[in-house]
């Protein structure tokens, strides 16, 4: 199978790159990003577009059967609230459009834990009419992952991030019964989970969220464990 990845160089993004090359499943992985990943590999195709002209990149959707979406950014990287639509709102959207007409079976989308289109938070609402909008774009598959606070390396610093994570890992042995659902996870985990769902070619528009991404993303090593 071929698989397209927008965002590999955000954190999601370049571990869902790094999920699917090392997936048998798959025999290419096309990746349109703003800048080089820094990564080589002999299924690895990178090309680097400007996402104000998506639609002019259209020709890399061609013949790709699962295109995930990991476009994401911050108000404050972003610089304002309208541009943080641009880039969580409207190349999502954008990128569904022209994956529809190319006949793409797959589109996974990296949303948000509180993803609701009434919600009285910006980023949460924002997130929430990216889903809605999504969920009936005409695409056969549309898979919709709610993480909560997500862990690793990134190449710009946020502190209130960091921040988060910090108490996050050492709250993770409390977090249980009720309280599970809003455990951190390594973007590992994450891209995991959506690699996983993608190899379903399940129909339909799903939403999953912190708990359940949880358990699709285990690892080998975290299944023996248990």
């Amino acid at each position: 199978m071929q698989a397209l990845v927008l965002g590999a160089t955000g954190l999601v993004g370049g571990e869902v790159v790094r999920e699917l090359l090392r997936s048998d499943a798959y025999g290419e992985i096309r990746v349109l990003s703003r800048r080089p990943m820094g990564l080589q590999h002999p299924k690895l195709t990178e090309t680097i577009i400007d996402f104000e002209e998506l639609e002019a990149s259209a020709e890399f959707f061609g013949g790709v059967r699962d295109v995930f979406c990991c476009l994401g950014t911050t108000i404050r990287k972003a610089g304002s609230q309208v541009k943080f639509r641009k880039v969580d709102l409207e190349y999502p959207l954008r990128a569904a459009k022209i994956s529809r007409q190319k006949g793409v079976t797959q589109f996974l989308a990296v949303s948000a834990m509180g993803a609701d289109p009434d919600s009285r938070l910006f980023y949460n609402r924002v997130k929430g009419e990216a889903e809605q909008v999504l969920s009936v774009s005409g695409l056969t598959g549309v898979h919709l992952f709610r993480p909560s606070l997500l862990l690793g390396s990134r190449s710009d610093f946020r502190f209130a991030e960091a921040a988060g994570a910090w108490v996050m890992r050492g709250l993770d042995p409390l977090m249980r019964g009720r309280a599970a659902k809003y455990r951190a996870m390594p973007a590992a985990t994450l891209a995991r989970a959506m690699v996983t769902i993608a190899q379903t070619g399940t129909a339909g528009t799903h939403v999953y969220p912190n708990d359940v991404i949880h358990v699709l993303g285990q690892s080998p090593a975290d299944s023996i464990h248990i």
